[in-house]
């Protein structure tokens, strides 16, 4: 017997606030992005992405944040 695996672990827009640090507006200009990735599915309550789509997009298109020094 074969386990059955699924897409891949998903976020929401709220997961996705965070790993992206920014706010709900400024998350809607960086979704209209052509890079940005297509939702994975439109659900009732809104739409969810792979994490692993969202995690590639932030490694090649999110500089890093510069580190904060007390310095």
């Amino acid at each position: 017997m074969t386990k059955e695996t699924g897409p891949g672990e998903l976020v929401a827009a709220g997961e996705i606030l965070k790993m992206l640090g920014v706010g709900r507006s400024r998350f809607r200009e960086i979704r209209r992005h052509p890079a940005f990735p297509a939702p994975y599915q439109e659900l009732s309550v809104g739409a969810v992405w792979l994490k692993r789509d969202v995690e590639r997009y932030i490694r090649e298109h999110r500089p890093p944040r510069p580190a904060d020094d007390d310095e």
